[in-house]
């Protein structure tokens, strides 16, 4: 038993050490326990799953804009990524944009690319743009590889529980960590974690947009409408997993100069209508 609470600490920082994947918008090392080999077949089959188990809307304007959009954030992101020297990045990925009937106010994108827009969130986007604020932002979470940091960090929370577990040996002591553990690692840790993806996220879904052609000062508009769709309704910032309404807006007006001037350097020295 003393043998493996030495070990615990050592074992740990081996895994974290040799299993990190490079950010190619910060350039930081992140988590990645596991392998976009393995992690991007599962995603691909969830997306064919979900979309046979509903409406994928075809053929129509809306369906079409979403296609469009979707072509052109990922061309832009492709360029973005091989001018700063991430040539390939994307090889892997299988893109796929699909519009589904459902009044829920949502989009997404998976690991590798397979994007779904919701029928609801479409008078929230309002415009072309404001779909191109929300898919810049999804396929961002994508690109920076957070859903495989959020499983990495959530095996690590797992890891952890196991090892207090493990190493306390009196049953008062263990009932403790347990109690407080799963709290102090939620507030403390994964939801801080979880917002501080959405924040990068917003700011890569900017450059990503403004690449593509479409007007990044938009994007705080589209949130005030977000705020005014919610009622007032969202919850602490400290114990939500995503930044409040007011602090997005801030963040998304400051950012925008700096998008539109990263565009410029691709040439886009306009944007859509």
């Amino acid at each position: 038993m003393i043998k493996i609470k030495k070990l615990l600490p050592l074992l740990v920082l081996a895994v974290v050490i040799y299993s990190c994947a490079t950010n190619p918008f910060t350039g930081k090392k992140t988590m990645a326990l596991v392998p976009n080999s393995d992690l991007f077949p599962t995603s691909f089959a969830q997306y064919d799953q979900f979309l046979s188990e509903n409406k994928v809307v075809t053929g129509t304007e809306d369906a079409q804009m979403i296609s469009r959009v979707g072509e052109r954030i990922a061309a832009a992101s492709e360029r973005y990524l091989s001018a700063n020297g991430y040539h390939g990045y994307l090889n892997d990925y299988k893109w796929e944009y699909h519009l589904v009937d459902d009044p829920t106010e949502n989009a997404w994108c998976m690991p590798g690319g397979k994007i779904v827009f919701y029928t609801g969130i479409l008078p929230v986007a309002k415009s072309e743009t404001g779909v191109a604020v929300i898919m810049g932002h999804e396929v961002a979470h994508a690109l920076a590889n957070h859903g495989q940091q959020r499983m990495s960090a959530g095996m690590l929370q797992q890891f952890g529980a196991v090892a207090g577990n493990v190493v306390l040996q009196d049953e008062n002591d263990r009932n403790l960590f347990n109690q407080y553990y799963g709290v102090g690692t939620q507030v403390g840790a994964m939801l801080p974690f979880s917002r501080s993806h959405e924040t990068e996220a917003d700011k890569i879904g900017l450059y990503i947009m403004a690449i593509a052609g479409y007007d990044p000062t938009e994007a705080a508009s589209l949130w005030e409408r977000m705020k005014a769709n919610s009622g007032g309704g969202e919850p602490s910032e400290l114990l939500s997993t995503h930044p409040s309404n007011d602090s997005r807006i801030s963040n998304l007006r400051e950012l925008a100069p700096h998008a539109i001037h990263e565009a410029k350097k691709f040439g886009v020295t306009s944007f859509r209508e």
